[in-house]
């Protein structure tokens, strides 16, 4: 099953057994009813920030929707692990999908941050960034490439080697600063 088909899943399940239509998550999310439709039937992955805000929601932690198995002992993920791929677009509707993020932590239970090894496209001229903020905490190592992070009204260029630790809140863009794919670990932090 294409991941975005069982993530849509899972956020139907839970919000199914909450007893919450569609439209009462719209109301507490301030998503329109038919993102929320969109991402149930897995035509749409959402961002970080609408999905941290249906997991809020949903009472349920961000993890919850990319939980494998319920591990409550050290994950332990090897370089020869396959990991599947989960892809992100920072627009809050619909936008371009630049980054694929690979959980490191998916098999793990009850967790409170969100390791991934994201690989970011580059972006072509014509394309729009559209910051986006979410509760918790970021922190970006980038492994390989560049990247260029928007953050409120600064502008910083990580090359490989560098990191940034920063406030989700405060509105962000993450995006490949040249033509190459940049490979970065993020690890994310929602307080539930």
């Amino acid at each position: 099953m294409k991941n975005d088909k069982k993530l849509g899943k899972k956020i139907t399940a839970i919000r199914e057994t909450k007893r919450m239509s569609i439209r009462d998550v719209s109301e507490r999310t301030g998503l329109c009813v038919e993102q929320i439709e969109r991402i149930e039937t897995g035509i749409e992955f959402p961002s970080m920030a609408p999905l941290i805000k249906i997991a809020r929601t949903l009472g349920v932690r961000l993890g919850t929707f990319l939980d494998d198995q319920e591990n409550i002992g050290p994950i332990v993920r090897r370089c020869t692990d396959a990991v599947t791929g989960f892809e992100f677009s920072n627009d809050e509707v619909q936008g371009r999908h630049h980054m694929t993020y690979h959980s490191l932590a998916n098999d793990k239970s009850g967790r409170h941050m969100e390791p991934f090894l994201i690989e970011v496209s580059p972006s072509s001229e014509d394309d729009l960034f559209r910051l986006s903020s979410h509760e918790g905490e970021e922190f970006i190592y980038v492994i390989e490439g560049s990247v260029e992070i928007n953050y409120g009204t600064t502008t910083y260029l990580l090359k490989a080697g560098d990191s940034i630790y920063y406030d989700s809140i405060v509105t962000h863009h993450v995006h490949a600063a040249d033509d190459r794919i940049a490979r970065i670990l993020g690890v994310i932090y929602t307080p539930f």
